[in-house]
């Protein structure tokens, strides 16, 4: 009887490798599943099926976790308005850790032998594939053919047509990773420390000239309103944003970071909706929350947004933030107008119950209603006065 391996799969030609190795080569009972974090269309996930069963495996198995995605990452991603070096909404990173997740939860289902995706050795993806298979599914063993043997593209391309494999295998100028939460673009540009991807490489193309304004509404820290317009669940506001935002250009970026195994990273993206939410959200927190609430909540999400980049979803101190994060959005409730230009947005303000800016308190810089000048002269003096004490004793040493 052939042991069983389930193969994270997309399709293309790493993937595609692995079925017809592990199948023909190897002995193997191939079990694919594609994970869909809001990347592929129903068309789309239908000719992956049709590919799938071709190469000859025995079951395929689409997972929609796009609701998944945003409940237990995205969502946390938004309350702490992460960006990685203050620049990146962790695009591809988060939805490399769904799709882990539930790969080995289908290996768990099928009581597999063992695990496979076609990562190189070159990038993070294959510790963050690696790390969840070994906490999730101890003991299965994760088969990896393109790191192991160090397959170049032309040898895949070779062994495929010897095998019979009918695919397009002309490679894209640009590598191009789609998901609910931004898309990455890899090319000869992002290669080297300097140069701009042209504006052909760009998945979604400027559409638009003109300008307009959008309101989003936040219900404890999640887009629950488009312009007046309410979803089921903020995945659908995520989407909607995006089919508004994304024709103007907005989000595009080129993001320079360090990857887990220790060198330099360069790689293009365009998150429009990711990028106004983040901005949005983190107006009205900034609004409706208080100075050390703000002051903590950078501090923790800086660290979650690295760990979670390293792959490290499963660390129990990961629930221990979240609970802060969800903890700190009882009152970002209320709507953020935002103007949306080509290329540019901009937070025009906001408009929340919990506003704290509030004139009934007082106006910044002109007059206040809660103290007298008498009070401030008193709190200056007094909260100054550790400080005068320490110059004191030590200007008297000199």
């Amino acid at each position: 009887m052939s042991k069983k391996v389930v193969l994270g799969f997309s399709g293309g030609l790493d993937t595609t490798y692995c079925v017809k190795y592990l199948s023909e080569d190897k002995g193997y009972e191939v079990h694919s599943v594609i994970v869909n974090t809001g990347g592929f269309t129903e068309d789309e996930l239908k000719t992956i099926e049709q590919h799938a069963y071709k190469l000859g495996v025995k079951t395929h198995t689409a997972v929609n976790a796009v609701k998944g995605y945003y409940d237990n990452i995205i969502k946390y991603l938004v309350f702490g308005n992460v960006l990685k070096n203050n620049t990146y909404p962790l695009s591809v990173s988060a939805e490399r850790l769904s799709q882990a997740l539930h790969i080995a939860e289908h290996a768990k289902k099928l009581n597999a032998d063992a695990v496979a995706h076609g990562s190189t050795g070159a990038g993070n993806d294959q510790v963050r594939f690696d790390m969840i298979f070994h906490i999730m599914i101890p003991g299965v063993e994760i088969i990896t053919p393109i790191r192991d043997m160090r397959l170049s593209r032309e040898e895949e391309i070779s062994y495929l047509k010897a095998k019979g494999v009918e695919m397009n295998f002309e490679k894209a100028a640009y590598s191009i990773n789609k998901g609910l939460w931004g898309t990455s673009v890899g090319g000869r540009e992002t290669l080297t420390s300097k140069g701009m991807l042209p504006e052909s490489a760009w998945p979604t193309q400027v559409t638009k000239s003109g300008e307009e304004e959008v309101k989003l509404h936040f219900e404890k820290g999640q887009l629950t309103n488009v312009n007046d317009k309410s979803f089921n669940h903020p995945t659908e506001a995520i989407q909607y944003l995006q089919s508004i935002a994304g024709g103007y250009g907005i989000g595009r970026d080129i993001h320079v970071g360090d990857t887990i195994i220790g060198i330099k990273g360069r790689v293009g993206f365009e998150a429009a909706a990711p990028m106004v939410i983040l901005k949005a959200h983190h107006a009205l927190e900034k609004n409706v929350l208080t100075k050390w609430q703000l002051n903590w909540k950078d501090q923790l999400a800086q660290f979650y947004g690295n760990w979670l980049h390293e792959g490290q979803i499963l660390d129990p101190v990961m629930r221990d933030i979240e609970s802060f994060f969800e903890h700190s959005q009882q009152n970002v409730t209320g709507d953020v107008y935002v103007h949306l230009a080509p290329y540019r947005f901009q937070v025009i303000g906001i408009e929340s119950p919990y506003d704290l800016m509030s004139s009934k308190f007082g106006k910044y810089g002109e007059m206040n209603n809660g103290w007298s000048g008498e009070d401030v002269r008193g709190f200056s003096k007094i909260f100054g006065n550790q400080t005068a004490i320490w110059q004191q004793v030590n200007d008297s040493s000199k």
